[in-house]
């Protein structure tokens, strides 16, 4: 008799069954699509404020380290946090092995999302090559070591309580704004990839800048600016101070292979928002930004 009772209590829902209450938090942290979305939402977020930080400390500078043209994000740590989320779980409980497995999934993550920008936008959005012990100036010891220190801190510690924070969090509103946010930065990856190569070939142009292909890269120009509404647009909303001021940091590549950052054909630009002291403190890390 106590035992049907017990059960009719528990089918009540007043003594929730072990079991029950660990299937709902598996299901609650199981990795969806829309979870993974929303991994590389906030950890893009969370790099700007930490790049624009370290941008504070080595040059004394509030400037944009934003990879899309709007929004404030820092696409490389969304996709760093999502690539350790998917490979590195498994090795939550072993530090060595997660430091081994972040120093090489980031280290290949970022030579591969420095390599595209080479070949699609034909710009550097770094350069390490100040720094002993890089690949192609793409990649360095030092940074890799750091990635696998982070993916120590962010596996075993930070990432579960963002879970927590976001299974607290209405499941259609998390929903719906997810999806959106993500229909929106879809859109934001083409507009910038398009501004990126108006600007790059506007660049040359303007500033005869000898680099690979300039004859190609000529001729997209003068096809697109015989155009006036096409002038007019992209001198509107992709102004040259507008994309110094999102990417200041921004790196063309000559034929000689000599590297130059785009703003030193605009010395009359502020390629920051606004500077918090004069005289700078320089790290010994070379060359990076």
């Amino acid at each position: 008799m106590a035992e049907e009772i017990k059960n009719e209590i528990k089918n009540e829902g007043r003594i929730p069954d072990k079991k029950q209450v660990s299937n709902n938090d598996a299901n609650k942290n199981k990795i969806t699509f829309l979870r993974l979305v929303q991994y590389f939402i906030i950890y893009s977020v969370i790099g700007l404020v930490i790049e624009m930080l370290f941008a504070l400390v080595i040059e004394g500078v509030v400037e944009s380290r934003k990879n899309f043209l709007y929004g404030p994000f820092s696409c490389i740590y969304g996709l760093g946090a999502v690539a350790m989320i998917l490979t590195l779980q498994r090795f939550s409980k072993n530090r060595y092995t997660l430091f081994f497995g972040g120093l090489l999934v980031g280290t290949v993550l970022e030579y591969g999302v420095s390599l595209f920008g080479e070949l699609i936008y034909n710009v550097k959005w770094w350069d390490y090559s100040g720094i002993p012990f890089n690949i192609n100036g793409r990649v360095c010891l030092l940074f890799s070591i750091m990635w696998g220190l982070l993916a120590v801190y962010f596996i075993s510690y930070f990432n579960p309580k963002v879970d927590k924070l976001l299974n607290k969090i209405n499941p259609n509103f998390l929903k719906v704004s997810t999806i959106f946010i993500m229909v929106f930065m879809i859109i934001n990856f083409f507009v910038t990839s398009f501004a990126l190569k108006v600007f790059f070939t506007r660049v040359v142009n303007d500033y005869n800048l000898e680099i690979k292909d300039s004859s190609q890269v000529l001729m997209y120009y003068d096809e697109w600016y015989e155009n006036e509404t096409f002038r007019y647009v992209t001198d509107t909303f992709f102004s040259n101070e507008k994309m110094l001021k999102t990417f200041p940091n921004l790196r063309i590549t000559l034929k000689d292979n000599k590297v130059v950052y785009a703003r030193e054909s605009f010395p009359d630009i502020q390629p920051y928002y606004f500077r918090v002291f004069d005289v700078p403190l320089k790290l010994p890390v070379g060359n990076i930004f």
